[in-house]
């Protein structure tokens, strides 16, 4: 099936609204720029992933901003 075919199938299934995210396969199909998606983690590579972000310190903005996240959320709202 050539991609022309196989991007038209797509196109079909969201006929009302193709957007340019679609276009953008297009092009990528027609100069031949389409990558695979990269594979995904291993356990293992998950693991590491996660104790390296546990491990890293929070930084002042992050702090701030759930604070204020905190504070927005607590404050009532007239609806």
């Amino acid at each position: 099936m050539s991609p022309a075919t196989i991007l038209d199938r797509i196109r079909d299934l969201f006929a009302s609204d193709p957007g340019a995210h679609l276009d953008c396969i297009s092009d990528a199909f027609e100069k031949g720029t389409l990558t695979e998606p990269a594979p995904p983690m291993s356990d293992q590579e998950l693991a590491r992933a996660i104790r390296e972000f546990r491990s890293a310190p929070v930084s002042d903005w992050s702090l701030a901003k759930l604070s204020r996240r905190f504070v927005e959320a607590s404050t009532p709202r007239d609806d």
